[in-house]
């Protein structure tokens, strides 16, 4: 596993790491203050993955693909919590 995303308290960290050795790695920060609007997409027959899309403020939107054993609805709830 690479890249991470962190759902904390009060913001979604991502972490991407760039490279074939890893040691480029960036960090971005998004407040949930900042989130408009939240869509889920859960797993189909031939679509095996889930996919959580926050889309800001600013019209900047981050999508982030979860196998099928991570319960998304979970996930999108908690969220709602900090966003609404």
């Amino acid at each position: 596993m690479r890249d991470q995303v962190i759902f904390a308290n009060k913001r979604v960290i991502t972490v991407n790491v760039q490279g074939i050795t890893g040691t480029k790695v960036s960090y971005f920060s998004y407040p949930y203050s900042k989130v408009e609007y939240v869509g889920v997409e859960t797993a189909g027959v031939l679509d095996i993955d889930s996919e959580l899309i926050l889309i800001f403020t600013n019209r900047a939107s981050l999508q982030f693909n979860f196998n099928p054993h991570v319960n998304i609805q979970t996930i999108c709830a908690t969220i709602s919590q900090f966003v609404l």
